[in-house]
């Protein structure tokens, strides 16, 4: 296993999540200077794009391939276009996550102190949950939203020489117009995982519940759904 890649994949991850949960912050805690401007979803959607963006041209520029996500790198090595004996860098994407996640807690720590759960201080600035909880749905839209995030990231091909991060935020940002509002779009279990267990365990004040009888769900929907995508490509892709 190549050093650089676990590397790449553990600092790209972190980035996403501290530039990822840094804008959720920014828009859920109390006293913060982007509620004078009245921060709403296209806030948090377009804040989202440009973390992807940015991380994974950081993930690049450091040498790994910028996965920064468990369900790309399963769902690849499943259909034999990445190699099985690669695969450990999920471990580093998740560390990433939850380190990218400490960085937010301590950025914005005066904040956590004022804000209770009931106003903003919840496991979403750093996770998902769903509007309407039901579990199996809940699953399907993941699966779904991840199928799509997938497929195009199989489709771009050379038309994504050097703009290829821009590219997969600007995705990012129109998966979740088009299907974010169901379970905020986790498309990633790096990006939930690591970020809810740091939610659970430091110390952030006046935290709210984990919800960890959620959490299989963006870690299990995210990893099927790109995998099926990943099959789908292979199959009617021209050979």
């Amino acid at each position: 296993m190549d050093t650089q890649i676990l590397i790449s994949e553990f600092v790209g991850t972190a980035v996403l999540m501290a530039f990822g949960s840094g804008v959720n912050s920014s828009v859920l805690l109390k006293n913060t200077l982007a509620k004078a401007f009245a921060p709403n979803w296209m806030s948090l959607i377009f804040g989202w794009g440009m973390a992807v963006t940015f991380a994974v041209y950081i993930g690049l520029a450091l040498g790994g391939p910028a996965h920064l996500n468990p369900a790309i790198t399963i769902s690849l090595a499943a259909g034999g276009i990445f190699p099985w004996d690669q695969v450990l860098p999920v471990v580093a994407q998740m560390v990433g996550g939850f380190v990218g996640s400490a960085i937010t807690m301590i950025h914005y720590f005066p904040h956590f102190k004022q804000t209770g759960p009931d106003e903003g201080n919840v496991v979403g600035i750093f996770a998902t949950g769903p509007m309407s909880d039901n579990r199996f749905m809940n699953l399907l839209s993941e699966v779904i939203a991840t199928f799509m995030f997938m497929l195009a990231i199989l489709c771009l091909g050379k038309m994504s020489d050097g703009l290829f991060p821009f590219i997969v935020g600007m995705l990012v940002a129109s998966i979740g117009f088009s299907f974010g509002s169901t379970t905020g779009f986790a498309l990633n279990p790096a990006r939930d995982f690591g970020p809810r267990l740091a939610y659970a365990i430091l110390p952030v004040p006046n935290r709210g519940d984990a919800n960890w009888g959620y959490a299989w769900v963006p870690v299990i929907g995210p990893v099927i759904g790109a995998t099926i995508a990943v099959l789908f490509f292979l199959a009617v892709a021209p050979k």
